[in-house]
Protein backbone atom coordinates (compact mmCIF):
# COMPACT_ATOMS: atom_id res chain seq x y z
CA UNK A 1 0.00 0.00 0.00
CA UNK A 2 1.23 3.04 -1.30
CA UNK A 3 0.21 6.77 0.73
CA UNK A 4 -0.10 9.67 -1.16
CA UNK A 5 -0.93 12.41 1.26
CA UNK A 6 -0.53 11.21 4.75
CA UNK A 7 1.68 13.65 7.39
CA UNK A 8 3.15 13.71 10.70
CA UNK A 9 3.61 16.58 12.97
CA UNK A 10 7.25 16.72 13.74
CA UNK A 11 6.94 16.02 17.79
CA UNK A 12 3.77 15.02 17.44
CA UNK A 13 3.98 11.63 19.13
CA UNK A 14 5.11 10.35 22.53
CA UNK A 15 5.88 7.01 24.40
CA UNK A 16 6.59 6.31 27.86
CA UNK A 17 9.61 4.72 29.27
CA UNK A 18 9.13 0.65 29.20
CA UNK A 19 9.42 -1.11 32.47
CA UNK A 20 9.98 -4.45 32.54
CA UNK A 21 7.71 -7.51 33.76
CA UNK A 22 6.81 -6.61 37.15
CA UNK A 23 8.24 -3.32 37.07
CA UNK A 24 6.87 -0.23 38.19
CA UNK A 25 3.86 -0.08 35.70
CA UNK A 26 2.83 -3.00 36.55
CA UNK A 27 -0.29 -2.27 38.39
CA UNK A 28 -1.68 0.41 36.49
CA UNK A 29 -4.20 -0.36 33.72
CA UNK A 30 -3.03 0.08 30.88
CA UNK A 31 -5.87 2.06 29.04
CA UNK A 32 -6.21 4.75 31.70
CA UNK A 33 -2.90 4.69 31.82
CA UNK A 34 -2.77 5.95 28.32
CA UNK A 35 -5.50 8.12 28.40
CA UNK A 36 -3.63 10.11 31.28
CA UNK A 37 -0.74 10.09 29.21
CA UNK A 38 -2.09 11.63 25.82
CA UNK A 39 -4.07 14.28 27.61
CA UNK A 40 -0.49 15.66 29.10
CA UNK A 41 1.10 15.29 25.79
CA UNK A 42 -1.37 16.73 24.01
CA UNK A 43 -1.37 19.69 26.27
CA UNK A 44 2.49 19.98 26.38
CA UNK A 45 2.71 20.08 22.58
CA UNK A 46 -0.44 22.36 22.04
CA UNK A 47 -2.38 20.57 20.36
CA UNK A 48 -6.55 21.27 21.28
CA UNK A 49 -9.06 18.01 21.64
CA UNK A 50 -10.81 20.13 19.02
CA UNK A 51 -8.36 19.49 16.25
CA UNK A 52 -8.63 15.66 16.77
CA UNK A 53 -11.18 14.16 14.38
CA UNK A 54 -10.12 10.36 14.37
CA UNK A 55 -8.67 7.66 16.49
CA UNK A 56 -8.15 4.29 17.24
CA UNK A 57 -6.15 1.92 20.20
CA UNK A 58 -4.04 -0.83 19.21
CA UNK A 59 -4.10 -3.49 22.43
CA UNK A 60 -3.30 -6.87 22.69
CA UNK A 61 -3.42 -8.15 26.08
CA UNK A 62 -7.13 -8.28 27.40
CA UNK A 63 -7.37 -6.39 30.31
CA UNK A 64 -10.11 -4.52 32.51
CA UNK A 65 -13.02 -2.81 30.92
CA UNK A 66 -10.59 -3.66 27.61
CA UNK A 67 -13.80 -4.58 25.63
CA UNK A 68 -14.91 -0.92 25.54
CA UNK A 69 -11.74 -0.30 24.25
CA UNK A 70 -10.99 2.82 21.73
CA UNK A 71 -14.02 5.15 22.64
CA UNK A 72 -13.10 4.79 26.59
CA UNK A 73 -9.32 5.89 26.10
CA UNK A 74 -11.11 8.52 23.43
CA UNK A 75 -13.50 9.58 26.85
CA UNK A 76 -10.71 9.41 28.84
CA UNK A 77 -8.20 11.60 26.92
CA UNK A 78 -10.39 14.33 26.95
CA UNK A 79 -11.73 12.95 23.19
CA UNK A 80 -15.17 12.20 24.16
CA UNK A 81 -16.30 13.42 20.58
CA UNK A 82 -14.03 10.98 18.73
CA UNK A 83 -14.70 7.00 18.26
CA UNK A 84 -12.88 4.30 16.18
CA UNK A 85 -11.42 1.11 16.19
CA UNK A 86 -9.65 -1.15 18.58
CA UNK A 87 -6.99 -2.94 17.04
CA UNK A 88 -5.09 -6.22 17.94
CA UNK A 89 -2.34 -7.46 14.96
CA UNK A 90 0.19 -8.80 18.23
CA UNK A 91 3.56 -7.40 17.69
CA UNK A 92 2.48 -5.94 14.33
CA UNK A 93 -0.71 -3.92 16.19
CA UNK A 94 0.85 -0.88 16.19
CA UNK A 95 1.82 -0.69 12.28
CA UNK A 96 -1.69 -1.62 11.66
CA UNK A 97 -2.93 1.54 13.91
CA UNK A 98 -0.74 3.59 11.45
CA UNK A 99 -2.04 2.35 8.48
CA UNK A 100 -5.71 2.29 10.21
CA UNK A 101 -5.09 6.29 10.57
CA UNK A 102 -3.90 6.49 7.22
CA UNK A 103 -6.72 4.98 5.35
CA UNK A 104 -8.68 7.07 7.27
CA UNK A 105 -7.02 10.24 6.53
CA UNK A 106 -6.72 8.98 2.68
CA UNK A 107 -10.53 8.56 2.31
CA UNK A 108 -11.18 12.13 3.55
CA UNK A 109 -12.82 10.04 7.01
CA UNK A 110 -10.80 12.37 9.26
CA UNK A 111 -8.18 15.25 9.05
CA UNK A 112 -6.28 14.74 12.04
CA UNK A 113 -5.74 11.24 13.50
CA UNK A 114 -4.21 9.92 17.00
CA UNK A 115 -3.04 6.58 16.56
CA UNK A 116 -2.22 4.98 20.31
CA UNK A 117 -1.40 1.82 21.82
CA UNK A 118 -1.11 0.59 24.81
CA UNK A 119 -0.42 -3.11 27.03
CA UNK A 120 0.62 -4.19 30.36
CA UNK A 121 2.15 -8.08 30.07
CA UNK A 122 2.31 -7.93 33.59
CA UNK A 123 -0.43 -9.29 35.63
CA UNK A 124 -1.46 -10.55 32.31
CA UNK A 125 -4.95 -11.92 32.93
CA UNK A 126 -5.64 -16.08 33.59
CA UNK A 127 -8.28 -16.69 31.63
CA UNK A 128 -11.39 -19.60 32.07
CA UNK A 129 -13.43 -20.92 29.35
CA UNK A 130 -16.07 -23.05 29.67
CA UNK A 131 -16.26 -26.05 28.05
CA UNK A 132 -19.57 -28.01 29.00
CA UNK A 133 -18.58 -31.29 27.25
CA UNK A 134 -14.90 -31.76 29.49
CA UNK A 135 -14.55 -34.47 32.09
CA UNK A 136 -16.71 -33.36 34.73
CA UNK A 137 -17.82 -30.44 32.89
CA UNK A 138 -14.34 -28.88 33.97
CA UNK A 139 -13.35 -25.92 31.66
CA UNK A 140 -10.21 -25.06 29.62
CA UNK A 141 -7.98 -22.20 30.74
CA UNK A 142 -4.96 -20.39 29.56
CA UNK A 143 -2.33 -17.82 31.37
CA UNK A 144 -2.92 -15.03 27.85
CA UNK A 145 0.35 -13.67 28.17
CA UNK A 146 2.73 -16.69 29.13
CA UNK A 147 0.46 -19.21 27.00
CA UNK A 148 1.09 -17.02 23.98
CA UNK A 149 4.26 -16.61 24.05
CA UNK A 150 4.66 -20.48 24.33
CA UNK A 151 2.71 -21.81 22.13
CA UNK A 152 1.72 -20.98 18.62
CA UNK A 153 -1.87 -22.88 17.94
CA UNK A 154 -1.27 -23.33 14.27
CA UNK A 155 2.41 -23.60 13.92
CA UNK A 156 2.53 -25.47 16.86
CA UNK A 157 5.32 -24.03 18.54
CA UNK A 158 7.20 -20.91 20.80
CA UNK A 159 8.01 -17.87 19.19
CA UNK A 160 11.67 -18.77 21.08
CA UNK A 161 11.09 -22.04 18.96
CA UNK A 162 10.76 -19.98 15.43
CA UNK A 163 14.26 -18.22 16.17
CA UNK A 164 15.95 -21.24 16.75
CA UNK A 165 14.45 -22.38 13.37
CA UNK A 166 15.57 -19.51 11.63
CA UNK A 167 19.15 -19.46 13.13
CA UNK A 168 19.61 -23.09 11.87
CA UNK A 169 18.63 -22.74 8.38
CA UNK A 170 20.14 -19.54 8.13
CA UNK A 171 22.98 -20.44 9.28
CA UNK A 172 23.22 -17.68 12.02
CA UNK A 173 25.48 -18.57 15.15
CA UNK A 174 25.08 -17.76 18.35
CA UNK A 175 28.18 -15.60 18.08
CA UNK A 176 26.68 -13.27 15.23
CA UNK A 177 23.58 -12.70 17.60
CA UNK A 178 25.69 -11.73 20.56
CA UNK A 179 27.76 -10.12 18.83
CA UNK A 180 24.05 -7.82 17.61
CA UNK A 181 23.14 -7.92 20.90
CA UNK A 182 26.12 -5.91 22.22
CA UNK A 183 25.73 -3.62 19.24
CA UNK A 184 22.50 -2.62 20.23
CA UNK A 185 23.03 -2.27 23.85
CA UNK A 186 26.12 -0.03 22.76
CA UNK A 187 23.58 2.15 20.41
CA UNK A 188 21.13 2.13 23.53
CA UNK A 189 23.87 3.88 25.72
CA UNK A 190 23.85 6.68 23.09
CA UNK A 191 20.10 7.38 24.41
CA UNK A 192 20.71 7.55 28.10
CA UNK A 193 23.83 10.36 27.10
CA UNK A 194 23.41 13.53 28.34
CA UNK A 195 20.76 12.84 30.78
CA UNK A 196 18.73 11.05 28.15
CA UNK A 197 18.75 14.12 25.76
CA UNK A 198 17.61 11.65 22.79
CA UNK A 199 14.67 10.05 25.26
CA UNK A 200 13.65 13.21 26.35
CA UNK A 201 12.93 14.13 22.32
CA UNK A 202 9.56 12.04 23.15
CA UNK A 203 9.09 10.74 26.31
CA UNK A 204 7.02 12.68 29.16
CA UNK A 205 9.68 12.84 31.86
CA UNK A 206 8.78 12.15 34.37
CA UNK A 207 5.85 9.65 34.84
CA UNK A 208 4.38 9.58 37.85
CA UNK A 209 2.95 6.11 39.29
CA UNK A 210 0.01 6.75 41.64
CA UNK A 211 -2.02 4.27 43.94
CA UNK A 212 -4.82 2.23 43.23
CA UNK A 213 -6.64 5.68 44.12
CA UNK A 214 -5.14 7.56 42.02
CA UNK A 215 -3.76 9.87 45.39
CA UNK A 216 -0.36 8.94 46.81
CA UNK A 217 2.58 8.77 44.11
CA UNK A 218 4.33 5.62 44.64
CA UNK A 219 6.62 5.45 42.52
CA UNK A 220 8.62 8.25 39.63
CA UNK A 221 9.77 6.61 36.26
CA UNK A 222 12.36 8.70 34.38
CA UNK A 223 13.66 6.20 31.98
CA UNK A 224 13.35 2.18 30.91
CA UNK A 225 13.43 -0.24 33.75
CA UNK A 226 14.40 -3.70 32.95
CA UNK A 227 17.22 -2.65 30.90
CA UNK A 228 20.25 -5.48 31.49
CA UNK A 229 23.63 -3.99 30.59
CA UNK A 230 25.20 -6.26 27.86
CA UNK A 231 29.29 -7.59 28.03
CA UNK A 232 30.46 -10.34 25.78
CA UNK A 233 32.02 -12.45 29.20
CA UNK A 234 28.14 -11.96 30.13
CA UNK A 235 26.45 -13.62 27.56
CA UNK A 236 28.94 -15.84 26.54
CA UNK A 237 28.28 -17.34 30.52
CA UNK A 238 24.49 -17.73 29.81
CA UNK A 239 23.00 -21.28 28.76
CA UNK A 240 20.75 -21.65 25.78
CA UNK A 241 16.98 -21.52 26.97
CA UNK A 242 16.24 -24.43 24.89
CA UNK A 243 18.69 -27.15 24.78
CA UNK A 244 21.11 -27.70 22.06
CA UNK A 245 19.97 -24.09 20.81
CA UNK A 246 21.43 -20.91 20.45
CA UNK A 247 19.22 -18.03 21.66
CA UNK A 248 20.04 -17.28 25.46
CA UNK A 249 17.72 -14.93 27.93
CA UNK A 250 21.04 -12.07 26.50
CA UNK A 251 19.84 -12.41 22.94
CA UNK A 252 16.36 -12.11 23.15
CA UNK A 253 13.92 -9.06 24.69
CA UNK A 254 11.99 -9.36 27.50
CA UNK A 255 7.86 -8.51 28.70
CA UNK A 256 7.38 -5.35 29.24
CA UNK A 257 4.53 -2.34 29.95
CA UNK A 258 3.70 0.94 28.52
CA UNK A 259 2.37 3.24 25.66
CA UNK A 260 3.08 5.30 22.93
CA UNK A 261 0.96 7.23 20.29
CA UNK A 262 1.50 9.54 17.35
CA UNK A 263 -0.96 12.60 15.47
CA UNK A 264 -1.48 11.71 11.35
CA UNK A 265 -2.88 14.10 9.23
CA UNK A 266 -4.05 14.43 5.39
CA UNK A 267 -2.19 17.36 4.55
CA UNK A 268 1.57 19.03 5.47
CA UNK A 269 -0.21 22.25 6.24
CA UNK A 270 -1.93 20.45 9.10
CA UNK A 271 1.08 18.96 10.29
CA UNK A 272 3.13 22.34 10.38
CA UNK A 273 0.23 23.44 11.76
CA UNK A 274 0.47 20.97 14.66
CA UNK A 275 3.91 20.63 14.97
CA UNK A 276 5.02 21.53 18.85
CA UNK A 277 8.86 21.77 17.00
CA UNK A 278 8.15 22.53 13.09
CA UNK A 279 11.47 21.64 12.64
CA UNK A 280 11.02 19.01 10.05
CA UNK A 281 8.30 17.68 7.37
CA UNK A 282 7.38 13.67 8.03
CA UNK A 283 5.51 11.71 5.40
CA UNK A 284 4.22 8.24 5.34
CA UNK A 285 5.02 6.66 2.15
CA UNK A 286 3.91 3.38 2.66
CA UNK A 287 3.40 0.12 4.19
CA UNK A 288 4.29 -3.44 3.44
CA UNK A 289 2.90 -6.85 5.37
CA UNK A 290 4.25 -10.51 4.75
CA UNK A 291 3.58 -13.80 6.41
CA UNK A 292 6.66 -16.99 6.07
CA UNK A 293 6.15 -20.09 6.57
CA UNK A 294 5.46 -22.17 9.77
CA UNK A 295 7.42 -21.63 12.50
CA UNK A 296 9.93 -18.91 11.01
CA UNK A 297 8.69 -15.79 12.42
CA UNK A 298 12.29 -14.02 12.16
CA UNK A 299 12.06 -14.58 8.51
CA UNK A 300 9.19 -12.39 7.88
CA UNK A 301 10.51 -9.11 8.43
CA UNK A 302 12.34 -9.37 5.20
CA UNK A 303 9.46 -9.57 2.65
CA UNK A 304 7.39 -6.81 4.36
CA UNK A 305 10.32 -4.72 4.08
CA UNK A 306 10.70 -5.63 0.82
CA UNK A 307 7.02 -4.48 -0.09
CA UNK A 308 7.48 -1.13 1.64
CA UNK A 309 10.25 -0.38 -0.15
CA UNK A 310 8.89 -1.68 -3.76
CA UNK A 311 5.47 0.58 -2.72
CA UNK A 312 7.78 3.41 -2.18
CA UNK A 313 9.31 3.07 -5.41
CA UNK A 314 13.39 3.40 -3.04
CA UNK A 315 15.60 0.63 -2.71
CA UNK A 316 17.22 -0.34 0.50
CA UNK A 317 20.48 1.58 -0.22
CA UNK A 318 18.87 4.63 -0.70
CA UNK A 319 17.67 4.26 3.39
CA UNK A 320 18.98 7.02 5.97
CA UNK A 321 17.99 4.91 8.80
CA UNK A 322 16.22 1.70 9.57
CA UNK A 323 14.68 0.64 12.74
CA UNK A 324 13.37 -2.87 13.93
CA UNK A 325 10.97 -4.74 16.36
CA UNK A 326 13.90 -7.57 17.00
CA UNK A 327 12.63 -9.57 19.64
CA UNK A 328 15.74 -11.80 19.21
CA UNK A 329 18.69 -11.23 17.33
CA UNK A 330 18.13 -13.55 14.75
CA UNK A 331 15.84 -11.16 13.75
CA UNK A 332 18.58 -8.23 13.13
CA UNK A 333 20.98 -10.45 11.65
CA UNK A 334 18.99 -12.08 8.97
CA UNK A 335 17.51 -8.28 7.86
CA UNK A 336 20.94 -7.23 7.51
CA UNK A 337 22.11 -10.14 5.62
CA UNK A 338 19.41 -10.22 3.28
CA UNK A 339 18.99 -6.70 2.28
CA UNK A 340 22.72 -6.14 2.82
CA UNK A 341 22.78 -3.57 5.21
CA UNK A 342 25.45 -2.85 7.69
CA UNK A 343 24.17 -3.16 11.41
CA UNK A 344 25.30 -0.15 12.90
CA UNK A 345 22.84 1.79 10.87
CA UNK A 346 20.19 0.14 12.41
CA UNK A 347 18.63 0.80 15.50
CA UNK A 348 21.40 3.32 16.52
CA UNK A 349 19.79 4.37 19.79
CA UNK A 350 19.19 1.18 20.77
CA UNK A 351 15.46 -1.19 20.27
CA UNK A 352 13.20 -3.66 21.64
CA UNK A 353 15.93 -6.22 22.15
CA UNK A 354 17.17 -3.92 24.52
CA UNK A 355 14.36 -1.51 25.83
CA UNK A 356 11.71 -4.49 25.89
CA UNK A 357 8.68 -5.24 24.49
CA UNK A 358 4.65 -4.46 25.29
CA UNK A 359 3.44 -5.86 22.44
CA UNK A 360 1.32 -3.29 21.12
CA UNK A 361 2.96 0.03 21.47
CA UNK A 362 6.73 -1.48 20.77
CA UNK A 363 6.39 -0.65 17.39
CA UNK A 364 5.02 2.77 17.36
CA UNK A 365 8.66 3.40 20.00
CA UNK A 366 10.30 2.10 17.05
CA UNK A 367 8.90 4.38 14.75
CA UNK A 368 9.06 7.26 16.34
CA UNK A 369 12.81 6.77 17.41
CA UNK A 370 13.32 6.35 13.79
CA UNK A 371 11.60 10.01 13.21
CA UNK A 372 14.04 11.14 15.49
CA UNK A 373 17.05 9.67 13.87
CA UNK A 374 16.42 11.01 10.60
CA UNK A 375 16.36 14.15 11.88
CA UNK A 376 19.62 14.15 13.16
CA UNK A 377 20.74 12.66 10.30
CA UNK A 378 19.38 15.77 8.34
CA UNK A 379 16.79 14.18 6.61
CA UNK A 380 16.58 11.14 4.29
CA UNK A 381 14.42 8.04 3.81
CA UNK A 382 13.45 5.61 6.98
CA UNK A 383 12.57 2.33 7.23
CA UNK A 384 10.98 0.17 10.15
CA UNK A 385 9.95 -3.56 9.69
CA UNK A 386 9.02 -6.13 12.51
CA UNK A 387 7.91 -9.25 13.24
CA UNK A 388 4.82 -10.53 14.85
CA UNK A 389 2.90 -13.41 16.03
CA UNK A 390 1.45 -15.88 12.90
CA UNK A 391 4.90 -16.09 11.39
CA UNK A 392 4.06 -12.39 10.01
CA UNK A 393 5.63 -8.99 10.33
CA UNK A 394 4.90 -5.70 9.08
CA UNK A 395 6.70 -2.31 8.07
CA UNK A 396 6.22 1.07 6.77
CA UNK A 397 8.57 3.77 5.06
CA UNK A 398 8.63 6.89 5.51
CA UNK A 399 10.47 10.24 4.78
CA UNK A 400 11.98 13.08 7.09
CA UNK A 401 12.69 16.55 5.08
CA UNK A 402 14.46 18.64 8.02
CA UNK A 403 14.31 22.73 7.11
Amino acid sequence: MQFDDVWIPYGGYWSTPFCGWQGSFANLPPIPFAAEVAARALAERGIAASDIDGVCLGTTVASKHSFYGAPWFAGLAGLGHVSGPTINQACATSVRCVVQAAQELESKSANVYLAAAADRTSNGPHVFYPNPAGPGGTGDSENLVLDSFGHDPFAKNSMLQTAENVAREAGITREAQEEIAILRFSQYTTALADDGAFLKRFMPWPVEVKDARGKKVVATVVGDQGVYPTAAQGLAALKPVLEGGTVTFGTQTHPADGNAAMILTSSRDRARDLSPRGKADVRLLSYGQARVKKGFMPMAVVPAARLALERAGIEAGELASITTHNPFAVNDVYLARELKLGPERMNRHGCSLVWGHPQGPTGLRSIIELIEDLTMQGGGFGLFTGCAAGDSAAAVVLKVSVR
